[in-house]
């Protein structure tokens, strides 16, 4: 059994339940432990993740959130660099899983959420248990 960290930036909180709800589902029924924390938005989430692999009590994370296209560039900045940085941590040889959904709008998000529809946080949370097998594979 391993240890998985679910970081959630909790902005849309009926999507982020979707989502955390398929994560958890899928890395519990692997026999899994799991424990879910908030940060304020998906820029934090590369380094709440650092900062708790630091205390080398997981084996590999989720990244759950969703980034809504709006009327600036904010949108391009949240989803590039929240994916760069999670990017970067697993080039290091962490087990994560992107789990942040970056989507025109709500509809599009309900559906990638929906652990009945796409599942994408149970699909992230299935790439975490891929790469850690791969990490205990090669270490």
């Amino acid at each position: 059994m391993s240890r998985f960290l679910i970081v959630e930036a909790r902005f849309y909180d009926h999507l982020n339940d979707m989502l955390v709800a398929g994560a958890k589902a899928a890395l519990t029924q692997a026999g899994h432990e799991v424990e879910v924390i908030t940060v304020p938005g998906a820029l934090e989430i590369p380094g709440a993740i650092a900062l708790a692999d630091q205390a080398d009590r997981y084996d590999g994370y989720v990244a759950i959130g969703v980034v809504i296209r709006g009327e600036t560039y904010h949108f391009e900045i949240v989803a590039g660099e929240s994916a760069r940085g999670i990017m970067a941590l697993t080039m290091d040889g962490l087990a994560i899983g992107n789990g942040i959904l970056t989507v025109e709008n709500e509809a599009q998000a309900i559906v990638r959420a929906d652990p009945g529809q796409k599942d994408k946080g149970g699909e992230a949370a299935k790439a975490a248990l891929a790469l850690l097998k791969l990490r205990e594979r090669w270490t």
